[in-house]
């Protein structure tokens, strides 16, 4: 799951370049292992991208990155249809796990995004129990999962998934 999630955040910032005006989903990539720490960024409301590993850093300024429901995959379960990602950090820590942190916005209210979720992680054998508007359980592989959803204005939702390893 780790590798898949990973390998998102590297490839679905060049399929999904564009500027339309507004801000961008940011994305965060820290990874420390036995060489050194890794950091990765890219700007939401700049477009910049930034990285810093062992022996190499740099700059650069790229289209903003939008990413949305159907460019997050967890288990095969996307996104509430129609969310858009706002943030996404993973923080690898070698062999000892990491966290992945998803923010995303849903055209939905959070009763609505939350049944949605338990009803397509369950089925993708999740383990979860609703907590107020979200969940809170474990993936399929046993590592503990969070969703936390709170109202937004416009009958939106406002989400934040949590996957740690």
């Amino acid at each position: 799951m780790w590798r898949s999630l990973i390998l998102l955040t590297a490839v679905v910032p060049v399929a999904a370049c564009g500027s339309n005006g507004d801000s961008g989903t940011t994305i965060t990539i820290n990874s420390t292992d036995s060489d050194g720490n890794v950091v990765a960024r890219a700007d939401g409301a700049s477009g910049k991208v930034s990285v810093d590993l062992p022996g190499f850093s740099g700059e650069l300024k790229l289209p903003k990155i939008h990413l949305d429901a159907e460019d997050f995959d967890l288990n095969g379960v996307h996104l509430y249809p129609g969310s858009q990602i706002a943030n996404m950090a993973v923080d690898a820590k070698g062999d000892k796990g990491g966290v992945v942190t998803v923010d995303f916005d849903s055209p939905a209210d959070p009763a609505t995004v939350r049944d949605w979720f338990n009803g397509k992680l369950g089925a993708a054998g999740f383990s979860l129990t609703t907590k107020g508007d979200g969940l809170v359980g474990t993936t399929d592989e046993g590592k503990p999962f969070r969703l936390d959803i709170t109202p937004a204005a416009g009958g939106h939702a406002t989400g934040k998934i949590v996957v740690s390893g």
